[in-house]
C-alpha cells in the first residue's frame, strides 16, 4: 500500500479576506502576490510544499465576488468556481468579525463540492479578546456541520501547523505528482509579471491597478545578469500619465520595487525594463483576455 498522501487543496474566498497571505505562510515564502486591495489575485497559483509523506498541492484563486461588468470579473469568478469541483479539499477562508454578500457566493459555489471542508478564521489575533469569536463559530458550525473550523492568523502564522495536520489527513493515499523540491507550476516569466502587478498595485490609486495588466516581452539570461522587458498595459491615456508619474517618477519606483523581489526569485542581478502601453477595453474583451494570458476557464 502506497504509504504516502498527495492531494489538491483549493483556497477560496470573498475578495481581500488574506487567501494569498495565508498561502505565503504556509508555503513559508511569499509565492503568491499580497496587497490591500481587494481582487488582487487574479489566475489561480499553485503553491507545492512537501513535507515528509505528504506533498500538499494548494490552488490559491481570485475572490469570488459580485461585481461582474466587466470579461475580468466573469474570468476570475469563474476560474475560482472550477476549482472546487476538482480539489480533494478546500479552504473557505473567512473573516473573523464579518460576512457579507460575496461570503454567501462562496458558500453558494461550495454546494457543488464534494470533498472535504475546512473553514479557516482568519485574523482572529486581531480579537482583542478571543471569547468574541465563539458566537462566530457557533454560527459557522451551525451553517457548516460537516466543516472543521480552524482560527487562523495568516500574517502572524498561527495555528498554521494545525491546519496542515487536518489537511493531512484528509487528502488522499497517493504518489507525489511532483518532485519533493518544486513550490509551483507556474514559469518564472509569470511569476516576474505577478511581481510588477504587485508593486503596481500597492504604489497606485484605486482605479489604475484593476486597468492594468502585465505582458512579459524578453526574458534572456546570460552569464552575469538577466534582461527582462516588460509591457503594462492600461485602458486609458489618462491612467497611462498617472502610472508613468512626473517625469517618470511612478514609473521607476515601481520598477525598483519590482527588481528587488525579481533578483530574490531568480537569485540573479535582473536588468529590468517597462514599458506603458494603451489597449483600450482589455479588461472587457475576452479576446484581449486571452491575448493577454488569460487562460479560458
Amino acid at each position: 500500500m502506497n504509504n504516502t498522501r498527495c492531494g489538491y487543496i483549493a483556497i477560496v474566498g470573498r475578495p481581500n479576506v488574506g487567501k494569498s497571505t495565508l498561502l505565503n505562510s504556509i508555503m513559508d515564502q511569499k509565492i503568491s502576490i499580497t496587497s490591500k486591495k481587494p481582487q488582487t489575485t487574479r489566475h489561480q497559483l499553485l503553491g507545492i510544499k512537501t513535507r515528509d509523506q505528504v506533498q500538499f498541492l494548494y490552488v490559491d484563486t481570485p475572490g469570488i465576488h459580485a461585481n461582474e461588468k466587466k470579461a475580468i470579473n466573469r474570468y476570475m469568478n469563474r476560474n475560482a468556481r472550477s476549482v472546487i469541483r476538482d480539489v480533494d479539499a478546500v479552504i473557505f477562508v473567512v473573516d473573523r468579525g464579518s460576512w457579507n454578500k460575496e461570503d454567501e457566493l462562496v458558500a453558494e459555489a461550495l454546494q457543488g463540492h464534494s470533498g472535504q471542508l475546512i473553514i479557516a478564521v482568519n485574523k482572529f489575533d486581531l480579537l482583542e479578546s478571543k471569547n468574541k469569536l465563539l458566537p462566530v463559530l457557533e454560527i459557522l458550525q451551525k451553517r457548516f456541520p460537516e466543516a472543521e473550523i480552524v482560527p487562523v492568523s495568516a500574517l502572524t502564522a498561527e495555528n498554521i501547523e494545525l491546519l496542515e495536520n487536518l489537511i493531512a489527513e484528509r487528502i488522499p493515499y497517493s504518489e507525489f505528482y511532483f518532485p519533493d523540491d518544486q513550490i509551483t507550476d507556474r514559469s518564472e516569466r509569470f511569476m516576474v509579471a505577478e511581481i510588477i502587478r504587485e508593486k503596481l498595485m500597492r504604489q497606485l490609486g484605486d482605479e489604475v491597478p484593476y486597468s492594468a495588466s502585465i505582458q512579459i516581452d524578453r526574458f534572456e539570461r546570460t552569464s552575469k545578469i538577466v534582461h527582462i522587458d516588460a509591457t503594462i498595459f492600461v485602458e486609458r491615456e489618462g491612467q497611462k500619465s498617472i502610472l508613468i508619474g512626473s517625469g517618470g517618477s511612478k514609473l521607476k519606483r515601481i520598477g525598483s520595487d519590482a527588481r528587488i523581489d525579481i533578483e530574490r526569485l531568480l537569485d540573479r542581478k535582473i536588468m529590468l525594463t517597462n514599458w506603458v502601453k494603451v489597449k483600450s477595453g482589455w479588461s472587457d474583451s475576452e479576446r484581449a483576455l486571452k491575448s493577454l494570458g488569460y487562460d479560458p476557464v
